[in-house]
């Protein structure tokens, strides 16, 4: 009899794909054989997000799918995991019944034990606990699910932040960084297995070591990754502008392998509205940050998201925001709808702006960013810059997907390369020449030069 096969389908962050490689090696480490695709698995581990109302409806579109499949008898067993059965527990438990099994952030080794059940046609299990206080520690058997030459790793776990429109540490509990030496293992090992691009990610990256008492720190730990061998990159995501100081900026620009590219979430402009968001601290750096973050390392990449409708904000409040916008001239930027969250003070708060009239605020924002790229794309025509080779393009003959410094995975677009080695592989640092743009893509040809060393 062939074993049960188990695909996964993993929805929101990247910190949560991370946490969905971590239970497929643990079932690999149990000898559970992993699914290409949940449309071929038998069990089917849906790894979920609750942080904003959006992702919760995918969630439980992703949820109610696979019950289908198992109701149709298309599968014979359903997980599901994450951020919404730790956010409500017992609640999403009684909205779907034909799950198997719940399985909470703390309680992520309970996937073998719910597999097994499920073999054995035994009760259904809850897995979650009241509070998320662990920090799990990536094993040797953990796949690389990014589909790319890259991975994440994730150096600490929850938030010390209390923003007033965020549920992030209710969900996952307080800021606990990960040792050094492990953070430093696990990326040797990643970089042995293929990988050419390590992003480090956490709720605050900044945040890195505050919490703990051996002398761990965000340069440190830079500085100890940059020494390891080969040719690849680092990157820093999910960074929190308060925290950005010269210590920080130092260790980036002398490091060799630490990309220059900043995700620095804003979320506003306007000092009234940071404060009303509990992000006071970030009022006063916001407005002159990207000019010192430029200066102190010339060509940086800037990244980051801001936050419209949130209640209490006015028309004066969003023009200040488009001119910041137009002013900063970032790189990549992401504009989002406030959602008022159970439990966290903006959701208690008056003065809520009319969904259309979020919507139109954000269309602005986005309007406004699509200037500046377009500015910035003529600026760039005839650079030329290392970029990693990730794919071939699967409807341009001849193109090659990839991604230079300034373009994080999944996020930022692509640079669609033309006239690449014949021998070249994914994984590959090749030169390119920019010659134009395509909405938020790079379009380059390869160069002449020599292909780079792996």
């Amino acid at each position: 009899m062939n074993p049960l096969r188990v695909g996964f389908v993993s929805l929101g962050c990247a910190k949560n794909l991370v946490d969905t490689e971590h239970m497929a090696g643990l079932l690999r480490c149990h000898g559970v054989a992993l699914a290409p695709s949940p449309e071929k698995a038998d069990i089917v581990v849906v790894n979920t997000c609750a942080f904003i109302a959006d992702a919760r409806a995918e969630s439980r579109a992703a949820v109610a799918d696979a019950c289908e499949r198992k109701r149709t008898g298309r599968c014979r067993g359903v997980i599901v995991a994450g951020c919404l059965p730790q956010r409500y527990r017992r609640r999403i438990a009684a909205e779907f019944p034909e799950v198997d099994a719940w399985v909470g952030l703390d309680r992520l080794e309970a996937v073998a034990e719910a597999a097994g059940r499920i073999a054995r046609g035994q009760r259904p299990l809850f897995a979650v606990t009241a509070r998320a206080t662990r920090l799990y520690e990536p094993d040797p058997w953990r796949p690389r699910l990014t589909g790319g030459p890259y991975a994440y790793v994730k150096i600490a776990e929850g938030c010390n932040h209390r923003c007033a429109f965020c549920a992030i540490p209710a969900i996952r509990g307080s800021y606990r960084s990960r040792a050094v030496e492990s953070i430093v293992r696990e990326a040797a090992r990643l970089l042995e297995g293929g990988a050419r691009e390590l992003n480090l990610v956490s709720q605050d990256t900044t945040a890195y070591g505050l919490d703990r008492s051996d002398g761990a720190s965000l340069p440190r730990l830079l500085s100890r990754l940059d020494r390891l061998g080969g040719q690849f990159w680092i990157r820093l995501l999910y960074g929190h502008p308060a925290r950005l100081n010269e210590e920080l900026l130092e260790a980036i620009g002398v490091a060799g392998k630490v990309c220059r590219y900043l995700d620095v979430p804003m979320q506003h402009s306007h000092p009234d509205i940071l404060r009303a968001m509990g992000r006071g601290g970030a009022a006063i750096r916001v407005e002159a940050l990207p000019e010192r973050l430029r200066a102190a390392l010339p060509g940086v990449a800037l990244r980051t998201t801001v936050l419209v409708g949130f209640p209490g904000e006015t028309e004066s409040h969003v023009r200040h925001l488009l001119e910041y916008v137009r002013h900063a001239r970032f790189d990549h930027l992401g504009a989002f709808i406030f959602s008022p969250e159970e439990g966290t003070p903006a959701a208690r708060l008056s003065g809520r702006v009319s969904p259309a009239e979020a919507e139109a605020r954000r269309a602005a924002v986005m309007l406004a960013q699509r200037e500046v790229v377009r500015e910035k794309a003529r600026e760039r025509v005839g650079v030329r810059e290392t970029v990693l080779l990730e794919r071939r393009a699967l409807r341009a003959p001849g193109v090659w997907l990839a991604r230079s410094t300034g373009q994080a995975p999944e996020v930022d677009g692509w640079t669609r390369l033309r006239a690449v080695p014949s021998g070249a592989r994914p994984g590959d640092f090749i030169t390119a020449r920019c010659v134009g743009f395509r909405g938020y893509d790079v379009l380059a040809e390869a160069c002449s030069d020599k292909q780079a060393n792996r």
